[in-house]
């Protein structure tokens, strides 16, 4: 199911003295109805916002449900950003897309309809999770707007691979596996590079899966930025095999003391320094093609903290983004 998002959702500090000098997000966000016919993007640099309202993987995965209150918690903790776009950048939130009746598929099938709308109207698009289920939702919408020929990266800021098998059900788990065979039954390449992976999150079995499928991966405790050299090394090398790059955050990736919100902490998780650090190599390499946020779970949270982390990174990224 899909909503528009209704006027008077995004809300906040008025600095009513100061004048358009004093304008925030909440001020300066547009609203967007998606249809099957959206317009294309009546700016040069329109940056959108779309929300999957959806913890049904999670559920299946044996997880801490709540990331379906996700959206709604990154759009509160945007919402009094100060306003710092050029003239020429629109600011735009679609709405969101429902998993009703624990109908999973449908959801994400739907989601990728919206996503496909999107990306071929020319608008850069965000995903606001909802667990990581969501991935494979807007997997389907990349895969219907990708132009011919272009080779995907995929870039997964995340604790675990998500490469779990989906013979018996989809999952918060299942996704990039989902997504490999895809991309195989198309004749085209998984190129999948999983930063942030906890060794004791992930059996045997899910490492030798990511070996059969030529997954790579950066453990957690390299993920540092002393290390940060290498790691840029790394990501370039990779970025230049691929035409577009599709960017999944989970917020797991990230210790627990920065992410406690999340459906399965980590508590020798990444710094968020570096994870900056690498999405502002990623973004200036001039092919990010769409990102999302998952995995935070507002029930879990504490004083906010994983959400105002995830805001955070997206002020960045449509900062950056937005120039590019």
């Amino acid at each position: 199911m899909y909503k528009p998002t209704a006027p008077g959702t995004w809300k906040g500090r008025v600095d009513t003295l100061d004048g358009e000098e004093g304008k925030r997000w909440h001020q300066g966000i547009k609203l967007l109805h998606l249809t099957d016919t959206t317009d294309p993007a009546p700016a040069n640099q329109a940056i959108t916002f779309l929300g999957f309202c959806c913890d049904e993987g999670v559920r299946r995965n044996q997880g801490r449900e709540g990331a379906v209150e996700g959206p709604a918690a990154l759009r509160q903790a945007m919402a009094s950003f100060a306003w710092h776009l050029e003239d020429d950048v629109a600011l735009f939130d679609a709405g969101d897309v429902y998993c009703t009746n624990q109908n999973l598929e449908e959801a994400q099938k739907q989601l990728g309809r919206k996503v496909s709308a999107l990306l071929s109207n020319t608008y850069k698009t965000i995903i606001l999770g909802g667990g990581h289920e969501t991935a494979y939702g807007h997997f389907l919408g990349i895969k219907q707007a990708l132009p011919e020929g272009q080779q995907l990266g995929i870039i997964n800021f995340d604790a675990h691979f998500d490469l779990r098998s989906y013979e018996k059900q989809a999952s918060s788990g299942t996704p990039f596996l989902q997504i490999a065979d895809d991309l195989d039954a198309l004749g085209q390449d998984f190129n999948y590079l999983c930063l942030g992976i906890q060794q004791q999150g992930n059996t045997q079995k899910l490492f030798n899966t990511a070996a059969a499928y030529g997954a790579d991966y950066v453990f957690a405790p390299a993920m540092q930025v002393y290390n940060y050299e290498a790691l840029r090394e790394r990501l370039q090398q990779f970025t230049e095999l691929v035409d577009v790059l599709y960017v999944s955050i989970d917020m797991d990736v990230f210790a627990a003391a920065y992410a406690p919100g999340v459906s399965a902490p980590a508590a020798l998780g990444v710094h968020p320094e570096i994870v900056l650090l690498l999405l502002q190599q990623i973004i200036s390499s001039g092919k990010l093609l769409t990102l999302d946020v998952v995995e935070l779970n507002p029930k879990l949270d504490v004083d906010n903290r994983t959400a105002r982390l995830g805001a955070s990174l997206l002020y960045h990224v449509v900062q950056q983004w937005s120039q590019v």
